[in-house]
């Protein structure tokens, strides 16, 4: 097993993560604990030993499950990490509560990596006008967490106002060769690696888009090492940046615990051919966009309720990882009936908006009659 120091700490951890939010689950929705304890058990046993759980992940049942499977381990062999849901918490003895919470439910009596869950700008306010950041603070010098952090979704801005503002222990950011100038991005890592701050990067594989690519796509890297899988050219893009010390998996399959040990117990840094491989796959993607929206807002509000910005994210995704069942399930089950593309009614208020030029009536309708059709 691969593994990384994280110097501003003094410890090493497993450069594999074992993120606990995609475990296999049943008929009913409920975790199949026999088989991702099997799961765990086997990452455990290839030497990874850094855990990630959150207190919303599986419905709350993620952190419970993860700590009764660890409770059969020495807790000094294993590093476990959670987060605290800003969402959930609106004044700071909501966050005393859920802290212990998460405590009990896990069984322990400190946690390794505790992080402020998802910050954005709201959430990031919130946690210094609550006084959140304080008490996280005293918890560290109780020993009740023993390093202090945050993951993070917003813009460079936001993030370089957060990862300044004290000395963090450590941060977490999302983070692939597709996303590099979207959230943190390049400037953040290039920032956290300037100012010492160990990353651990989620969203390696971008939720599964980058394990599986449109054939002509995927030839690419075929033809250079044929034997690999097409998710370990995106963790070894990941795991080519020194200041990343944990690349968190969120493994839903056995069969995935076995791959990403491959990758990691052998671990081989990307080559300067293969680092050109890889940006010659990323922009053999993007050029498969079916428009150039840049999800500016300017032709927003519709007039008739379409989200024009959100039909197009779908859409061009599709495009470009061909996915399709994961395309209809986002358009069809998790956009409102009411803001979908079917809806326009070409009045064409939107183009004369549009700083793209992106002919939007045209190609919302497009758009209807390809995703009926897969």
């Amino acid at each position: 097993m691969e593994y990384r120091k994280m110097d501003k700490l003094g410890i090493s951890t497993s450069l594999l993560g074992f993120g606990c939010m995609r475990f296999p689950t049943l008929e009913n929705g409920k975790i199949d604990e026999v088989e991702a304890e099997k799961m765990i058990d086997k990452a455990i046993s290839e030497g990874v030993n850094y855990i990630d759980t959150a207190y919303p992940y599986h419905n709350g049942e993620s952190e419970p499950f993860v700590g009764r499977v660890l409770k059969k381990y020495d807790r000094k062999s294993f590093y476990l990490a959670t987060k605290l849901p800003l969402w959930k918490v609106n004044s700071l003895e909501d966050a005393k509560k859920t802290f212990e919470e998460q405590r009990e439910r896990l069984q322990v009596d400190h946690v390794d990596f505790y992080l402020l869950h998802a910050l954005n700008k709201a959430h990031w306010k919130k946690s210094v006008d609550l006084g959140i950041v304080s008490y996280c603070e005293e918890l560290q010098r109780q020993g009740k967490i023993k390093y202090f952090g945050f993951s993070f979704h917003d813009s460079y801005p936001v993030f370089e106002e957060i990862l300044t503002y004290r000395n963090w222990d450590f941060c977490q950011i999302q983070y692939n060769y597709m996303d590099t100038q979207i959230q943190a991005g390049d400037k953040g890592y290039i920032l956290a690696e300037k100012l010492g701050i160990p990353i651990v990067v989620m969203e390696p594989i971008k939720g599964g888009s980058l394990a599986s690519l449109p054939e002509d796509v995927e030839k690419i890297f075929r033809e250079k090492r044929k034997e690999d899988s097409i998710a370990s050219w995106a963790l070894r893009w990941v795991g080519t940046h020194s200041n990343v010390k944990v690349i968190l998996s969120g493994m839903s399959t056995y069969e995935q615990v076995l791959n990403n040990l491959e990758t990691f117990k052998n671990f081989q840094i990307l080559d300067e051919e293969e680092q050109k491989l890889v940006e010659k796959v990323a922009a053999t993607i993007r050029s498969r966009v079916k428009n150039g929206c840049t999800a500016c807002q300017y032709c927003m509000p519709c007039p008739f309720g379409v989200d024009i910005p959100r039909s197009f994210a779908i859409w061009n995704e599709e495009a470009m990882y061909g996915n399709k069942e994961a395309a209809k399930w986002r358009y069809f089950q998790q956009t409102d009936e009411s803001k979908r593309a079917d809806k326009c009614q070409k009045c064409g208020a939107c183009e004369q908006k549009c700083p793209q030029g992106i002919h939007i009536r045209d190609d919302l309708e497009q758009l209807e009659r390809e995703i009926h059709s897969w």
